[in-house]
């Protein structure tokens, strides 16, 4: 289980690769992931592609980063998610908060 961002050289670009299991071990790690960037007017990409499994502490945390980066108005994009989270996505409804791609 890992947690890797990158922020770009302007600050306005966060990527969160997230691998393994993203589940309530992992909460420390993830926030401290963006917790240090601005927040509101930054887009945020969540990199899923090795994750392998998510629960709902991993809903929680994402819910999390979506208030940090400023609610509503947030720009926060769910990629490269497999078949069986991307389902565990659309059965919480987050396709209406995230853009999922």
């Amino acid at each position: 289980m890992t947690i890797t961002s990158t922020v770009s050289d302007n600050g306005k670009n966060v990527t969160i690769a997230v691998s393994g299991k993203f589940d309530f071990q992992l909460y420390d790690e993830f926030r401290s992931s963006y917790v240090d960037t601005q927040g509101s007017g930054v887009s945020y990409e969540v990199d899923l592609s090795g994750t392998e499994y998510l629960d709902s502490s991993a809903l929680g945390m994402l819910l999390l980063l979506r208030e940090h980066a400023g609610g509503e108005g947030s720009k926060i994009v769910i990629i490269n998610a497999s078949p069986d989270v991307k389902k565990i996505l659309d059965v919480a409804n987050f396709g209406k908060l995230f853009e999922i791609s």
